[in-house]
């Protein structure tokens, strides 16, 4: 059985100070549990709107990616009305969320530790390149910088070639889902009785962290990890093959098991008598001999040919799908990954969807991401109880700014 209910989040309020894809992809993690968060952009607004080649009206398609549920208010915080506009909304915040370099908040007049000491409950989530504190703090940080420091793109690409970043933005992804993380426990803390939290979150710690495996085989063992490409630096049967239609596929033979299935359905069935395949150090030892034998029979069929058999012989096995494939698929799931989100006029976009699901509950369609500024007015009525003459007085001043006239 299904049912509609509140989402976890519901109820707490997330002033999003964020630009680009770290902190965005934070509060979108907590407008999906039910935050209400309101992005607060510079009158141009997030940097990220901007971005080429794909647009859909005036909004980039990467900004339509990860600004799905929430609310925006553009404000000019370099006129003395404006700043103190964004003091009044962290005030009935109950988290707010910004990636600036460490120190910027500060001299733009948003003093951390002051603000913290005036609302003890508040809890404060700063994401950054390097940390609050360090010998790199004050350098700017993006995600290829991070995936190259932390050694992550060191393991990435081809023996004997040049390192290549991964293709998807994990330094940034990574930190955005920990500073989610983060408020969540600091959310839990303050309902048992404890005070805010300041939260600092940085990215290339999130990319150390995971190295996993990789890492401990460096503290423990003292060797220095190599260039994954497709393999597994301890399995050898847990890799990328060629069919003979030239289409990749991964299999993942990490058992006894799942190693005699293999040969099996590959008709090597001599190979797990063989002395140098006969136990998982040995293919290891012997993986370049072993590799040829494999490939060689992998050959002989057409990629997608070799699923079905491999899958029911037990043998984890996937082909290697594009982009498009992979989205085709999730939108035949039935899983939701695959979320329409229609605008007031009409416009609709599909993005993937919350990969967070509760047994049960009903997933409710998202809210389409916002123009610039378009929630100015009733942000400044519910949250701060501003008549019109209030309104009408910081629109004055260019305090607060829309890109098209809002109707009064």
């Amino acid at each position: 059985m299904t049912v509609t209910g509140s989402k976890p989040l519901a109820g707490y309020r997330v002033l999003d100070l964020t630009t680009f894809l770290s902190g965005p992809f934070c509060t979108q993690i907590l407008a999906d549990l039910g935050a209400e968060v309101v992005k607060l952009e510079a009158p141009e607004g997030d940097s990220s709107r901007h971005i080429p080649p794909h647009f859909v009206g005036r909004d980039s398609a990467y900004f339509l990616g990860i600004n799905r549920d929430k609310k925006s208010i553009a404000v000019n915080m370099k006129v003395p009305e404006g700043l103190a506009l964004v003091r009044k909304l962290i005030a009935e915040s109950d988290v707010v969320v910004e990636n600036f370099r460490p120190g910027v908040a500060g001299r733009i007049g948003l003093d951390i530790e002051s603000i913290r000491k005036e609302l003890p409950r508040l809890i404060w989530a700063s994401i950054s390149g390097f940390g609050q504190d360090g010998p790199f703090r004050d350098r700017p940080a993006y995600d290829m910088i991070v995936q190259a420091l932390s050694g992550v793109m060191s393991l990435t690409g081809e023996p004997g070639r040049p390192a290549v970043r991964l293709g998807i933005p994990a330094g940034d992804m990574v930190a955005g889902m920990y500073a989610a993380i983060a408020v969540n426990a600091a959310l839990a803390d303050r309902e048992r009785g404890g005070e805010g939290r300041h939260i600092d979150v940085a990215m290339l710690d999130c990319q150390l962290a995971m190295l996993s495996y990789q890492s401990t085989y460096a503290l423990v063992a003292g060797v220095t990890p190599q260039r994954q490409a497709a393999r597994h630096d301890s399995i050898p049967t847990y890799r990328s093959f060629v069919g003979g239609d030239g289409r990749e596929l991964v299999i993942t033979a990490n058992t006894e098991r799942m190693w005699r299935s293999l040969c099996d359905v590959l008709e090597l069935s001599e190979l797990p008598s063989d002395p140098r395949f006969a136990s998982g150090d040995k293919r290891l030892i012997n993986r370049e001999a072993l590799w040829v034998l494999l490939e060689n029979a992998f050959r002989a069929r057409p990629a997608a040919d070799w699923i079905e058999p491999l899958a029911v012989a037990g043998v984890p096995v996937a082909l290697i799908k594009t982009v498009p494939e992979a989205l085709s698929d999730a939108r035949e799931s039935g899983r939701g990954m695959v979320m329409e989100l229609v605008k007031d006029d009409g416009t609709s976009i599909d993005v993937v969807g919350n990969p967070i699901k509760f047994v049960g509950v009903e997933e409710e369609a998202g809210r389409y991401p916002p123009e610039l500024g378009a929630d100015a007015r009733a942000i400044l009525d519910s949250w701060l109880g501003l008549d019109n003459t209030h309104v009408a007085q910081l629109l004055a001043c260019k305090a607060v700014q829309w890109r098209d006239p809002v109707p009064q």
